[in-house]
C-alpha cells in the first residue's frame, strides 16, 4: 500500500461507525440485531456527516497529518512493543454459499459469483477491488495472506517485528472489515497488541531515520486509532470507548490548540482546521457512546457544542439538528423534536418559506407523525421523500413498516418485494431482509418457502451480510 498522503482512505469503502440509533430500522442491542419490526425511524446517521472530513483529499503535509503524543521511553528501560498476529488459521467462510448448498440446491451454489482472492492480485489493488466489489471476506483472507507475507500472519503474535504505514493500514483495513462483519471476537483478540497505539515501534522515530527519510509521528493512521478507541462498543462496554475517545479528543484538542497558536499563516490555519475537523469526527463518536450509555444530557452538551461550532456549515447544522430531534423522539419528548426540526427547517429556509420541503424535512415529519402513532400520514410523507430519492432503500423500509402498524401486512410485503425487485443490490440489506422475513412468518406458518426465495436472491445480488442468516432471514443452516 502506498502511504497516506497520496491515497484515500479505505474506510470510504465501509462504515467503521459503532451501532447506533441512526444505523437502520432493525433494533440493536449491544451491536447485536434484535427486535426484527423496531418502530420506524429512519436509517440517518448522523455520523457520517463529518466522516469524510476525518482525513480530507487536502494538501495537508505529512508532519501535520503524523501528528500524535509521542510515548515517553525511560533511559535504560526496554520499551513495550507492538507484536500483532492473525488469529484464526483458516480463510473466512461463505455463509451463503455455505446454506444454498444446505438448503437449495450444492448446484444451485456453483452459479453463485463473487471474487475470492485468487481471482485478484495479490497487492493493495486487489484487496481494493474485492472491497469495492462487498466481497469482505474475501478481503479479509486476503489480508491475511499480504499480513503473512509481513511476517505478521498466523502464530506470529507476540513476536518481534518492524512495523510500517503499509502494514499498518494492512491491519486497519483488516480488522475495520471484521467489524463489518461482525466477526467482533476476532478483531478483539488481533487488536489487543496494537492498545492505543502508544507504543514507540508505531512512531517512525523509533526506527533509523534513513528508513522513512526523516519522517516523524505517527505511522498509524487517525482513522486507525478512531476504530481502536470505537472498538469496545461493539464488544459491549461503550463506557471503555468512552475513556479511549475521551483521550483521544484531549490529545487531538492540544494538537489544534498549538497549531492555532502559531503565527498567523495559510499553511497554520489549514493545519488548525484540519485538526478541528477530527475533534469533531472523535465527538460524533462520543454521541453515540452517550446514546448507549443513555447519557442524554451529554448527548445533548455535545450536540450543542457541535452547531455552536462557528466552522458548521449550514448543511452540517441541519444534519445535526435533524439528528438531535430524532433522539428527543427516542427518548419520548415530541415537543423537543418538533422544535429541533423546526430550527433544522429554518436554517435551510433562510427566511424563504415558499421553498419545498426537501428529503430531510419530510422524514423528519414522517417521523413526527410515527410518533403520534399517525402511521397512514407518515407512509404518506416517506412516500414523497421517495419520490425525490428512489433508491433510498430506508424509506421503502420504513414505509413498510408503516403499513404494518396500520395493519396492512399484505400490502406490506408487497411493497418490500417490489423494491428488492427493483433495485435487488441495494434493496437486499440487513435491514429490510429481516422485516421481510418477519412478515412472512406473520402471515403464513409457510414462510420458509418465501425465506428460501430470498436466500436465492441474496445467493445472486450479494457478496457479503454482515449479519448471520439466523438472523437476516430466520433460516438455521445444519450441514
Amino acid at each position: 500500500m502506498t502511504e497516506n498522503r497520496n491515497e484515500p482512505s479505505l474506510s470510504q469503502y465501509f462504515a467503521n461507525d459503532p451501532p447506533s440509533f441512526f444505523d437502520h430500522l432493525a433494533g440493536k442491542d449491544g451491536g447485536k440485531t434484535s427486535a426484527p419490526i423496531p418502530e420506524p425511524y429512519a436509517s440517518y446517521d448522523f455520523l457520517q456527516a463529518g466522516a469524510s472530513a476525518v482525513d480530507p483529499k487536502s494538501n495537508i503535509p505529512d508532519n501535520v497529518r503524523d501528528l500524535w503524543e509521542l510515548p515517553v521511553v525511560e533511559p535504560g528501560v526496554s520499551p513495550s512493543l507492538t507484536m500483532p498476529g492473525v488469529s484464526v488459521a483458516t480463510d473466512l467462510n461463505d455463509p451463503v454459499h455455505e446454506a444454498v448448498s444446505v438448503l437449495v440446491d450444492p448446484v444451485e451454489a456453483q452459479h453463485r459469483k463473487i471474487l475470492s482472492p485468487n481471482d485478484v492480485t495479490q497487492d493493495e489493488r486487489g484487496l481494493r477491488e474485492l472491497i469495492e466489489h462487498g466481497c469482505f471476506r474475501s478481503a479479509v483472507n486476503l489480508t491475511a495472506r499480504l499480513l503473512t507475507i509481513k511476517q505478521q500472519g498466523f502464530g506470529r503474535a507476540g513476536y518481534t517485528v518492524k512495523h510500517s504505514p503499509n502494514s499498518l493500514q494492512l491491519w486497519f483495513t483488516r480488522l475495520a472489515l471484521l467489524v463489518k462483519l461482525g466477526q467482533f471476537e476476532i478483531a478483539r483478540v488481533e487488536a489487543e497488541p496494537f492498545g492505543s497505539l502508544n507504543k514507540p515501534d508505531v512512531f517512525y522515530e523509533f526506527y533509523h531515520p534513513d528508513m522513512h527519510s526523516n519522517r516523524k509521528g505517527s505511522m498509524a493512521s487517525f482513522s486507525f486509532r478512531l476504530l481502536l478507541a470505537e472498538l469496545p462498543i461493539y464488544l459491549g462496554s461503550p463506557r471503555v470507548a468512552l475513556d479511549r475517545l475521551t483521550e483521544m479528543l484531549a490529545i487531538a484538542s492540544q494538537i489544534c490548540n498549538y497549531f492555532e497558536r502559531l503565527p498567523e499563516s495559510e499553511a497554520n490555519k489549514q493545519s488548525a482546521q484540519f485538526w478541528h475537523l477530527r475533534e469533531k469526527r472523535i465527538l460524533h463518536s462520543i454521541v453515540n457512546c452517550s446514546l448507549l450509555l443513555k447519557d442524554f444530557s451529554l448527548t445533548d452538551q455535545l450536540i450543542r457544542r457541535l452547531v455552536d461550532d462557528p466552522a458548521a456549515s449550514v448543511a452540517e447544522k441541519r444534519s445535526l439538528l435533524s439528528a438531535w430531534g430524532r433522539i428527543r423522539l427516542q427518548c419520548g419528548d415530541i415537543y423537543g423534536a418538533e422544535k429541533k426540526f423546526s430550527e433544522a427547517k429554518r436554517l435551510r429556509e433562510g427566511g424563504d418559506q415558499t421553498l419545498q420541503p426537501d428529503l430531510r424535512d419530510l422524514v423528519d415529519r414522517g417521523l413526527l407523525a410515527v410518533a403520534q402513532n399517525d402511521f397512514q400520514s407518515a407512509f404518506d410523507l416517506f412516500q414523497k421523500a421517495s419520490a425525490l430519492e428512489p433508491t433510498n432503500t430506508m424509506l421503502y423500509n420504513n414505509m413498510g413498516v408503516c403499513l404494518l402498524y396500520s395493519g396492512k401486512l399484505k400490502e406490506a410485503i408487497k411493497l418490500f418485494e417490489s423494491a428488492v425487485q427493483r433495485n435487488p443490490k441495494q434493496a437486499l440489506n440487513e435491514s429490510l431482509l429481516i422485516n421481510l422475513s418477519t412478515l412472512y412468518e406473520l402471515e403464513s406458518n409457510n414462510a420458509k418457502d418465501k425465506k428460501i426465495g430470498l436466500l436465492k436472491m441474496v445467493n445472486k445480488h450479494r457478496a457479503d451480510l454482515s449479519v448471520g442468516l439466523d438472523v437476516c432471514l430466520k433460516l438455521q443452516v445444519i450441514a
